[in-house]
Parts: structure tokens; C-alpha cells; sequence
């Protein structure tokens, strides 16, 4: 689905991402986990065209994305979700979800977005602003899903969310690979998180992939050592 080869990227002379590949299947979950620092939120602003690509490939369904601007990025089927979810907080739910829809929409919220998010629905007419950290987050989710993407990124999406809500929000992003047939890239530090949701795990250290693994396979200790500050 989504295939990433030999990338470079940072930020002006300074370069971030040394040459990493990977590959995102049909309806995989690959999870990116690493201490702050390390590369993954540059990773995915270079995936979305946020920071620029110095080299390499990017591929979504054999379609090359690196010199293309992020909305078309978007068009094509890439949705990112961004860390701290960035909603806007004086727009109403129902506002910021349509904020994430193309203008042939006609500006209405898919039905299936109320339904695997029904607390949206039920704070439509609510400021994201006044939305818990997790209520937030599945609205940050919901504005990503209405273009109905192939392949999904969140950027450290537990963040700030208290351990309740995380188990929740695992189950949901489960339902939504199964229910929309996606793919998600999820980058990640709570190990707990990854092993309840990825299908497949990647370390990546000062924009190296250092380690990688299936879930069944993986040394929860071994991970640990590189998550430790």
C-alpha cells in the first residue's frame, strides 16, 4: 500500500531521516516507536509533504508522492493526523470534521463517522476546545477519515490521554482498519499501545530503523531499552 524508499529529510541544513525503507501493506498497522528526538515526528510531516523530501521515494498504491504538495497527498488517499492533534478550538465538532471534507462533499459528515464515534455525534454542536484530550483525539481521527484515505498517519496519538482512554482508543483504531479496509502508520512511545494494536513494529534512533519486528516476535524488554530516556 504505501512504500518508502531510501528517504532523506529534515529540516534546512540540517538532515533528520538518513535513508530509511519500509513498506505498509493492505490493512497493516506498523507502528514507528522511538524516545523523543529520534526522528519520528519528521518521518511523517516528510510523508504528508509537510517537511520537504531532500531524496528518495515515496509511494501510495504505485503513485510517486515526494515532489507532490501535501492536498494532493491527501487526494490521492494519505490522511495524518498530527501530534497534539491541532483541532481548532473555537470551531463547533461538526465544524472541524468538515474541515477534512473535499468540496464535491457538499459539506455533509458521513454517516459511518457518528457511528464509530458516537460521542462526535453526540457533541456536534460543541467547541472542540471544550472536548477532553481524548475526545479530542477522535475528533483529530474523524477530520482524517472523512477523506477517506488508503493508508493513515498518526503522530504519537495517546499523547496526553489517560490510561482508560488509550485501551479505548486501541480498540478503535482496530475497528476503523476493519471497517474502512486502511492501512495506519502510527508513531508511538507506550509500548503497551503498539502490542495491543500494531501488526508490525520498527525502532528508529536518530533517523536510523534500528530494530524491527512482527508483534508475536517482539522482545517487549529489548523495545523497553530504547524507549528508556
Amino acid at each position: 500500500m504505501l512504500e518508502v524508499r531510501n528517504l532523506h529529510a529534515g529540516y534546512g541544513q540540517s538532515e533528520v531521516i538518513h535513508g530509511l525503507d519500509f513498506t505498509v501493506g493492505d490493512s497493516e498497522i506498523l507502528a514507528v516507536m522511538g524516545r523523543n528526538g529520534m526522528g519520528k515526528t519528521t518521518l511523517f510531516k516528510s510523508l504528508i509533504g509537510i517537511v520537504p523530501v531532500r531524496s528518495g521515494s515515496i509511494q501510495l498504491k504505485g503513485q510517486e508522492l515526494s515532489g507532490e504538495e501535501s492536498f494532493r497527498r491527501v487526494r490521492h488517499g494519505l490522511a495524518y493526523v498530527p501530534q497534539g492533534r491541532l483541532i481548532f478550538p473555537t470551531l463547533t465538532v461538526e465544524e472541524n470534521i468538515r474541515t477534512g471534507l473535499d468540496a464535491a462533499s457538499g459539506g455533509t459528515v458521513p454517516d459511518y463517522v457518528y457511528g464509530i464515534f458516537p460521542v462526535l455525534h453526540d457533541m456536534r454542536k460543541r467547541r472542540g476546545g471544550n472536548l477532553s484530550g481524548g475526545q479530542q483525539q477522535q475528533l483529530a481521527i474523524a477530520r482524517a477519515l472523512v477523506s477517506n484515505p488508503s493508508v493513515l498517519l498518526l503522530d504519537e496519538p495517546t499523547e496526553g490521554i489517560q490510561p482508560s482512554i488509550i485501551k479505548e482508543l486501541a480498540r478503535t483504531l482496530k475497528r476503523i482498519r476493519d471497517l474502512r479496509q486502511l492501512s495506519i502508520l502510527v508513531s508511538e512511545q507506550v509500548l503497551s499501545f503498539t502490542l495491543e494494536i500494531a501488526d508490525r513494529l520498527l525502532v528508529i534512533e536518530k533517523g536510523h530503523f534500528v530494530h524491527e519486528s512482527r508483534r508475536e516476535d517482539v522482545d517487549a524488554d529489548s523495545i523497553a531499552r530504547y524507549l528508556s530516556v
